[in-house]
């Protein structure tokens, strides 16, 4: 913490830097902070010079985010959110009905978290909340209103939502491209540095079968960095370490935003899908209507 601490300079700092990175502006950020505009860009300018780099673009009447800014927003809100979620659990206000969703950490911040600030100020009386697992829970029991599974869309005793197709396709840093070069072809990417998912509790296809769909024959060496969370294999990827499998839902906003690159044209469509399920024998209260009704919404702006 000591390291971080030197990092950052203080806490404030990373208060205002989400806040003006979620709302683009140091006004409307001091508004929501209720501190002076210069207050808030006085803190971003320490932190930025405490990291060594520039977070923000600063233009006429406007700031946008750099590569580097994107990044460190995405882990910012993901780790704020996880400490507001701790701090109401553990804290003995009683609150309202709040209402749950279950995903894994790599859906939780490439897709729902660049959504969420639309969601929270256009529904400020829902408590909603992201929870992360590593394993694909029973959430009647648990208590959780909605989970996002991979699957064929048939899962005994619940209804299920589909959010988008199993679509995967290869990315990778454009400073990883100016490193070893672009690829020519698929069976080129054999001889380059392929990221791998392990997840220890959940099946997911591979590489072996992406160039299969190709109509290619790849024997895995076990050689590659080798990684259990797919948001872990995003970074890497994002750092340069190597070529990653992209599912389209996590990675389109990352290839918009310039941080991955898609390598050719090739897509495997696995014949699944992402969806939202929810028990059968528990209605959706009123709130959790309305998360279902805005989940819908965004799946069909695909």
């Amino acid at each position: 913490m000591r390291k971080l601490l030197q990092k950052i300079q203080s806490p404030t700092a990373l208060f205002a830097f989400e806040a003006a990175a979620r709302h683009l502006s140091f006004t409307r950020a001091a508004r929501e902070l209720n501190v002076s505009q210069p207050a808030v860009s006085l803190s971003v300018k320490r932190l930025e010079e405490a990291l060594g780099t520039s977070l923000f673009e600063r233009r006429h009447r406007s700031i946008e985010l750099t590569p580097a800014g994107e990044k460190f927003h995405a882990d910012v809100s993901f780790g704020l959110m996880h400490i507001l979620n701790s701090a109401e659990s553990v804290s003995n206000r009683r609150t309202e009905e709040y209402v749950a969703l279950s995903c894994s950490t790599a859906f939780a911040h490439y897709w729902m978290l660049p959504r969420l600030a639309t969601f929270r100020r256009d529904n400020p009386d829902i408590d909603f909340r992201l929870q992360t697992t590593d394993k694909d829970l029973d959430i009647a029991e648990e208590g959780i209103a909605f989970a996002v599974r991979l699957g064929a869309g048939s899962w005994p005793g619940y209804h299920a939502l589909r959010l988008g197709p199993e679509r995967v396709y290869p990315v990778c840093s454009p400073a990883y491209l100016e490193r070893v070069g672009t690829p020519t072809s698929d069976a080129q990417l054999m001889s380059l540095d392929l990221l791998h998912l392990e997840e220890p509790f959940r099946r997911r296809t591979g590489w072996r079968e992406w160039f299969a769909a190709q109509g290619l024959e790849y024997d895995d060496s076990g050689h590659g960095l080798r990684l259990n969370d797919y948001a872990l294999v995003i970074q890497a990827a994002i750092a340069g370490e190597g070529i990653a499998y992209g599912w389209h839902h996590i990675v389109e906003r990352l290839v918009a935003q310039g941080l991955l690159k898609r390598l050719g044209k090739s897509v495997y469509d696995v014949g699944q899908g992402h969806y939202v399920i929810w028990p059968q024998r528990q209605e959706p209260g009123h709130r959790a209507q309305r998360v279902l009704a805005w989940l819908k919404t965004q799946a069909s702006r695909r």
